[in-house]
């Protein structure tokens, strides 16, 4: 994966560790990280204007499809983080994110999530209403492949 720091725009959220996050060795429990995640992508589409409150009342919902994650290095109890993402994709009913978490400048965690646009009544995938895609359309990043 490429680091979001080299791209624009990437989104850049704060995370504190907190007790509760830790395991009984001292360090963040390697579940809590997802939450870190996605605190990041809901203030993501926060800070576009997204309401999805007002989402959910339409009767639409995202659902995480994927997760892969590689973890380098732990984060501990009252460290100073922060979350990049970035939007490398929007498929009809797909966004995929890809997703670091810093401590300083150091490296923690990288990975992608793939979240699914679905129809609240019946969990069935739907198409990103246009609206929202046309919203997110300027903030995705191409797919980098390697050559």
């Amino acid at each position: 994966m490429t680091s979001p720091a080299q791209d624009a725009p990437v989104f850049r959220w704060p995370v504190r560790v907190y007790y509760e996050d830790t395991d009984s060795f001292g360090v963040v429990y390697y579940a809590n990280y997802l939450r870190f995640l996605e605190r990041a992508r809901t203030e993501w589409l926060r800070a576009l204007g997204v309401d999805q409150v007002e989402l959910a009342g339409q009767g639409i919902g995202f659902v995480v499809r994927t997760v892969q994650c590689t973890y380098f290095k732990p984060a501990r109890f009252n460290d100073a983080l922060e979350v990049r993402s970035i939007v490398r994709a929007n498929r009809r009913s797909v966004l995929d994110f890809e997703q670091q978490v810093f401590r300083g400048e150091e490296l923690l965690l990288e990975g992608t999530v793939g979240v699914v646009c679905i129809d609240a009544a019946t969990l069935r995938p739907i198409a990103v209403p246009a609206a929202l895609r046309e919203r997110l359309h300027p903030h995705i990043q191409p797919v980098r492949t390697h050559s």
